[in-house]
């Protein structure tokens, strides 16, 4: 069954980027439909001949979210349902930023401080955000982060089997909005007091010898596996397309990313699509993509 995803949220947060992503994955991309055709669309469950991304957003004539919200929970007790929404949101403080900087002005504030009109847009769009099936925050990620999570919970491999993506992340930064389980591997000894250590990361293997060295790694890994893998079936039972689990230390710099990597090592050799972000490396940025042998439970993503 072709898939109808609605692409909504706070004017700034990325519904653009999210329609582009949805594009480049195949779907047919329509910006600001009118309103009513978009309330029959989700009335009759119409089916279409291919995926279909609807951006909607304060701009849309006659544009109701009370309504489109109403019009979205009566759907809502349809298993079969082919209808998704997607909402974009962010940090109040990084929209101001990100309008000021771009020097646009808010739609619903062409003629008040930027504050207000996301003050008032918040308050417009929180029954779509209450309905949404994704919501996702981009206070954090990057553009290339953005379009990876999309594509783990709307590509075409997500269909078939979920989308595990690792993070490693630093505490002090804020946890990672996205993830679904976190860990705290702060207890690990910390290589970042060993001079030679401090300007590496945990990519490095002198990094990650250090900390394979302290009898607590072996320990954590076993359990992690033990915990995390017998779980996986269920989420994808209960129709999850992308699951996140986040490793965080203080600096995001050893500790986690030595912990995820191998994690997510172990994760491919069980067969699952595995992602991998480092959040706050340099790593981050690039979007080195590697396909691993099919196995009978999918082939094996990684993302740098």
């Amino acid at each position: 069954m072709s898939r109808i995803v609605l692409v909504t949220g706070m004017s700034g947060a990325g519904r653009t980027t999210a329609l582009k992503a949805l594009e480049d994955l195949g779907f047919e991309a329509v910006d600001n439909l009118p309103a009513t055709l978009l309330g029959h669309l989700v009335r009759s469950g119409d089916r279409v001949e291919r995926d279909v991304a609807i951006g909607i957003d304060c701009r849309t004539r006659a544009f109701d979210p009370q309504r489109l919200a109403q019009q979205l929970a009566e759907r809502a007790s349809d298993r079969s349902s082919n209808l998704s929404l997607l909402f974009l949101d962010c940090e109040d403080e990084i929209l101001r930023r990100r309008f000021t900087e771009s020097r646009r002005r808010h739609p619903l504030g062409l003629d008040r401080p930027v504050t207000d009109g996301i003050a008032r847009e918040r308050l417009l769009m929180a029954p779509l955000r209450e309905r949404a099936d994704l919501v996702i925050d981009t206070s954090q990620l990057p553009l290339a982060r953005l379009r990876q999570l999309i594509a783990g919970h709307f590509g075409a491999q997500a269909v078939a089997q979920p989308t595990l993506s690792v993070v490693s992340f630093a505490y002090r930064n804020g946890l990672p909005r996205e993830a679904d389980l976190v860990f705290d591997v702060r207890f690990l000894t910390n290589p970042h007091y060993v001079d030679e250590l401090r300007s590496l990361t945990g990519i490095h293997p002198a990094v990650r010898a250090y900390v394979e060295a302290d009898p607590a790694y072996s320990l954590l890994m076993e359990r992690l596996e033990t915990l995390v893998l017998p779980l996986l079936p269920f989420y994808q039972r209960e129709g999850k397309s992308y699951l996140t689990i986040a490793f965080g230390c203080t600096g995001g710099r050893h500790r986690s990313i030595v912990v995820a990597e191998r994690f997510a090592e172990r994760l491919r050799d069980s067969g699952w699509l595995v992602s991998l972000w480092h959040r706050e490396t340099a790593e981050a940025e690039r979007e080195t993509v590697e396909a691993a042998t099919p196995t009978t439970a999918g082939a094996a993503i990684t993302v740098a």
